[in-house]
């Protein structure tokens, strides 16, 4: 009977040899004259259903009262009281309990493992805020005090210390700036406040403010397209800061007389791929999976010639999601290294 749990199959199958062996031992033993003037096959059947009977009760209650409330505390002891619901009973099918142990192991490993990532995210997270965090302050610090020390008076080198300080304090309110805005951008409340724009225009404005830095190395700044109207829809501001942080990136990484060019291309009907590309240091394969992270450097070194707060990329990656559009990466070490992304077209 599809009804009929595997624990009460048992108790029969049980109460059935059981049944067998006593029947034959009343029988031959305990037979009395009016019992043995009926017919045999009569007896047998009379014995045999009256210790079936009490041997299957016996036997069901026995498994009911023990062995079901031993393995209640077992699965009580085991599983949390919030995985188990309210209104249902627990199995005492000792396969249906293995399945509910696998299950509920699998799942714990899950969530011990992905707790696991998280720790591990949230250290690296502190141990790399700490390091970019204290190398401005040191060195503000360091500074300020020999200022303070005696050398303010020294009209050779008070200036020079000053500026120092100031960079340092501008690399501080930078990453602090890159830091509220990646919050802002991980908060499931981030609005895209998207339009039409002309993406050729937002490019142009990039290279505009790079101009004096891209300069410092000799590195050309060229847009390869025929068009000087590329209509996208996204949101205008975020796009923006992709852009500067992708080219940004390409200077600062470039070669001395190198260049970084930006291609506009049809990728499907309704979407663009935009491509910044450059012959810079390019990068090893092995950054590639990390390349994202939050103060993720390729360059691994105390000392970081290039600066910046460590988190342009993971800002970029951010923006693209938000927009669900894809970015992707590929580089050859000693060669250069391209970035591109997706973007939809405007109506």
């Amino acid at each position: 009977m599809p009804s009929l749990s595997k624990i009460k199959l048992k108790s029969f199958v049980f109460a059935l040899v059981l049944s067998f062996i006593l029947t034959a031992i009343i029988y031959f033993l305990f037979s009395s004259e009016y019992f043995m003037s009926l017919d045999t096959f009569v007896q047998l059947t009379i014995l045999f259903s009256l210790v079936l009977l009490v041997s299957f009760v016996l036997t069901h209650v026995y498994l009911k009262l023990f062995i079901e409330n031993k393995i209640k505390e077992i699965y009580k002891s085991i599983i949390p009281q919030k995985k188990i619901s309210s209104n249902k009973l627990i199995s005492t099918n000792m396969e249906d309990l293995v399945n509910q142990l696998k299950t509920y192991s699998i799942e714990s490993q899950t969530e011990i493992k992905s707790m696991q990532e998280k720790e591990n995210f949230r250290r690296n997270f502190i141990g790399n805020l700490a390091h970019e965090l204290k190398t401005p302050l040191f060195t503000s610090q360091s500074y300020l005090l020999t200022l303070i020390d005696g050398a303010l008076k020294d009209d050779k080198i008070n200036l020079k210390y000053l500026k120092i300080a100031e960079k340092a304090v501008e690399r501080l309110i930078f990453i602090v700036k890159d830091l509220d805005l990646i919050t802002k951008l991980e908060s499931e409340n981030m609005n895209l406040e998207k339009s039409n724009f002309n993406l050729v225009s937002i490019i142009n404005n990039v290279f505009e403010m790079l101009e004096i830095q891209a300069k410092k190395k000799n590195i050309s700044l060229i847009i390869d397209s025929k068009l000087k109207r590329v209509n996208v829809n996204a949101d205008q501001e975020k796009i923006h800061q992709v852009l500067t942080n992708l080219i940004e990136n390409s200077v600062k990484y470039g070669k001395q007389d190198g260049t970084t060019e930006i291609s506009i291309e049809d990728l499907i009907e309704d979407k663009l791929i935009i491509r910044i590309t450059d012959n810079g240091k390019g990068i090893k394969k092995e950054h590639f999976e990390r390349l994202f992270e939050r103060f993720y450097r390729v360059e691994r070194s105390g000392n970081r010639s290039t600066g910046g707060s460590g988190l342009g990329l993971a800002i970029v990656k951010h923006i693209i999601d938000a927009h669900n559009e894809k970015i992707y990466v590929e580089s050859d070490f000693g060669v250069g290294s391209e970035f591109s992304f997706s973007l939809q077209k405007s109506n």
